[in-house]
């Protein structure tokens, strides 16, 4: 899937993503600054997700309740080091719990990864816009 997309029409772009989209567990790669983190807060919000969401910047990982108890589990592994890290923190319990994943920043994580998994690229067009490849 590709889209080009306004801010304006992110929420139309999550709501597709979750119904196109075969894996729970979705790779975000993309600039700093490009909207990694404000698509994830869409994505959440069309899930049922009704509490602030934040980027895990210095946690490394936030959770959310959906409507229906659900799970959703946002990750950003910038700051990691190792993913030894990330196994200390116990990523795999997450990564495998059948609960939606958003990972920021998942080449920090490379053998971690589930294979059943989806990628966003996101690039910044010359007008603005927000650039999407869902592979």
């Amino acid at each position: 899937m590709e889209i080009i997309f306004s801010i304006d029409e992110i929420q139309d772009v999550a709501r597709k993503i979750i119904a196109e989209n075969p894996n729970k567990v979705i790779l975000f790669h993309g600039n700093m600054g490009v909207g990694k983190t404000t698509l994830i807060k869409a994505l959440s919000k069309e899930l049922g997700v009704h509490d602030a969401t934040s980027s895990p910047t210095f946690s490394l990982v936030n959770e959310y309740e959906t409507d229906d108890k659900q799970f959703v589990y946002h990750f950003d592994v910038y700051r990691l080091k190792s993913e030894t890290e990330a196994l200390d923190m116990g990523i795999d319990e997450y990564l495998y719990s059948g609960n939606w994943c958003f990972i920021e920043w998942a080449e920090k994580i490379p053998n971690l990864i589930p294979e059943a998994h989806s990628v966003i690229n996101l690039t910044q067009t010359v007008d603005g816009k927000r650039h999407l490849r869902l592979t």
